[in-house]
């Protein structure tokens, strides 16, 4: 699957601290599946969320095919997510909990073509922990440079 584009949320990642990842399959329509295959969605606003003991996905961007006809799917519409039931009522309780919530992180094709979404059960950073992820990451940046001028 060479031709295939993961797409991936990268402000997650600054904004939650992740505590435990899982790998959910994702119910979409053929017009879905192709504007995937080109690379075509957005994850930036998409959250997930139960309805009843089922969990789906809201605000994933997924743009209309370009060759689809009258059939052609909604950009935003609610994706239900598969997972297995222990793992629904894993979620579902950890949920509840104080300043948790289930965060999509990167769409991709598996081995086998199927569409999969790996979420995250997160919680929310504080302004401070940002701080120090930003200024870790300007330490690390510049570790790189220093360790990449010596060995010149």
């Amino acid at each position: 699957m060479d031709n295939t584009k993961q797409i991936v949320n990268r402000k997650a990642k600054f904004e939650y601290n992740f505590l435990q990842g899982f790998e959910a399959g994702i119910m979409l329509l053929g017009t879905e599946v192709k504007s995937l295959r080109k690379g075509e969605a957005n994850l930036t606003d998409a959250y997930c969320h139960f309805i009843g003991n089922e969990l789906f996905i809201k605000s994933l961007y997924i743009s209309e095919y370009d060759h689809g006809n009258m059939n052609n799917h909604e950009a935003r519409r609610d994706r239900k997510l598969l997972l297995r039931k222990s793992e629904l009522h894993k979620l579902l309780k950890r949920k509840t909990e104080k300043g948790l919530t289930i965060v999509p992180y990167k769409i991709f094709f598996s081995d086998r073509g199927f569409a999969k979404v790996e979420i995250f059960l997160a919680q929310g950073k504080k302004t401070y922990d940002k701080r120090d992820t930003i200024k870790n990451r300007d330490l690390d940046r510049d570790l790189d440079r220093v360790k990449k001028n010596h060995k010149i």
